[in-house]
């Protein structure tokens, strides 16, 4: 399925962890709110399948998916926050680059 380049502009780091689109985010102020947004949904992710492990290692847990499915977009979540930070680091070396 191809999206129109509109619909994935729009899109924005935040409302991708979130699952809730946003399309606001226009300036600096706004771009740095929206990654202090998504490490703490990160966190929260993190801590929800940390504490859902435990009750699975204990037997407190009845259904052992839900720890499965925190687990794993919690990693998820992890890996999409780590390239956005990548990205960023490798646009500002560039720019650097180009000041020298």
């Amino acid at each position: 399925m191809v999206l129109p380049v509109a619909a994935v502009s729009s899109v924005t780091p935040t409302s991708y962890l979130s699952g809730t689109p946003s399309t606001t985010a226009t300036s600096g102020t706004d771009f740095g709110s929206t990654l202090a947004g998504a490490v703490d949904n990160l966190q929260q992710l993190q801590s929800s399948s940390d504490s859902l492990a435990v009750k699975a290692v204990t037997g407190d847990l009845s259904d052992i998916h839900q720890a499965t499915i925190a687990a794993t977009r919690a990693q998820v979540t992890m890996e999409v926050v780590a390239a956005v930070r990548n990205k960023g680091v490798e646009a500002f070396n560039e720019i650097m680059r180009m000041q020298a």
